[in-house]
């Protein structure tokens, strides 16, 4: 089997490319199937911490259908679908978020459907694609989809076109939502939801920090250890077991920023930290505001997807692997 991960040279493709080597199968149609090749496909090209025989990195506009089709040289393949303009990023720039997000995801599925061997497809969707007042105290997998942010907006639709996609056979997708990812490590992006990360990464690094909302913001998290498990979970269950919407609320924690900081503060254990400075920054709350406080995830419970055990394993993990 060959493996495409869009977005591949990111935090999060770099991470589930590691556990695939290291597992050296993929699930497939009659059971696991051994990975012959991994491929990293990023619009940059960038360090990869990994090194594999099997691992290559490719520079490719997702946009550009005949670059997509490229990829896509053999049957028994399976996508991860990771790469996005995120959030404040496509506030501020539509017409890329368009073309990444709707145009890309467009063209990397009909390069799937020509194919005709209904590959095992699996998309990351966001808490984004809810939104408004009505959400934020809680949602699940059966709230109605009603974004406030471009970025969600494209999500939405990309939900939608797994689902069709799949119910026309021209591939087996499934989809998964996700909370705020944390802890990030390395540079901020331009995600709104970025805080989450840096208001652990940034003190624990010595660092001062401007945190952007209040300390009573409540947010969806889950840590990048669980996302992973998820996306590799979901890519094995069996399409049957999804029925016709294919696309579920992965399970989340819903914590306050100021639990946030308490659980920092309790893990490293008298370790000096950087300060915390609150200063509400109008874009990011706009937006933030938008999103629901709580994801409720019975489906991919019942599917047996895994769930963080709780803000401090989290902190703990980040702290093992990246200091």
């Amino acid at each position: 089997m060959k493996v495409i991960i869009t977005g591949g040279l990111g935090f999060l493709g770099q991470r589930l490319a590691q556990r695939l080597l290291h597992r050296g199968t993929v699930a497939g149609k009659q059971g696991p199937v051994a990975i012959d090749e991994v491929v990293l496909a990023d619009t940059h090209t960038g360090p990869c911490l990994l090194h594999d025989e099997r691992l290559r990195s490719v520079q490719v506009d997702i946009s550009d259908p005949a670059a997509v089709s490229s990829l896509l040289d053999r049957p028994d393949i399976t996508v991860f679908h990771l790469a996005s303009v995120v959030s404040a990023g496509a506030e501020q720039d539509f017409d890329l978020a368009m073309r990444v997000n709707l145009d890309g995801h467009r063209a990397l599925l009909e390069a799937l459907r020509r194919l005709g061997s209904c590959p095992r497809y699996v998309f990351t969707s966001s808490l984004a694609v809810y939104g408004g007042e009505s959400v934020r105290g809680g949602v699940d997998d059966a709230t109605a989809l009603h974004p406030r942010t471009t970025y969600g907006m494209t999500k939405a639709i990309g939900e939608l076109l797994v689902d069709d996609y799949t119910r026309k056979g021209y591939i087996d997708g499934r989809g998964a939502r996700l909370g705020m990812v944390i802890v990030r490590p390395g540079a901020p992006n331009k995600a709104a939801s970025g805080f989450a990360s840096a208001v652990i990464r940034e003190p624990l690094g010595g660092q001062d920090y401007i945190l952007p909302v209040p300390l009573d913001t409540r947010v969806a998290v889950v840590g990048y250890d669980t996302v992973i498990d998820g996306l590799l979970a979901l890519q094995a269950v069996d399409g049957a077991a999804l029925g016709g919407e294919r696309t579920l609320n992965l399970p989340s924690l819903s914590v306050s920023v100021a639990e946030m900081i308490a659980s920092l503060q309790r893990v490293v254990d008298g370790r000096p930290l950087g300060h915390i400075d609150v200063q509400p920054d109008a874009f990011i709350m706009s937006v933030v505001n938008g999103w629901p406080q709580a994801m409720h995830a019975p489906r991919a419970r019942a599917l047996g997807l895994p769930q963080d055990a709780g803000l401090d394993d989290i902190i703990r993990g980040y702290m093992r692997d990246y200091l």
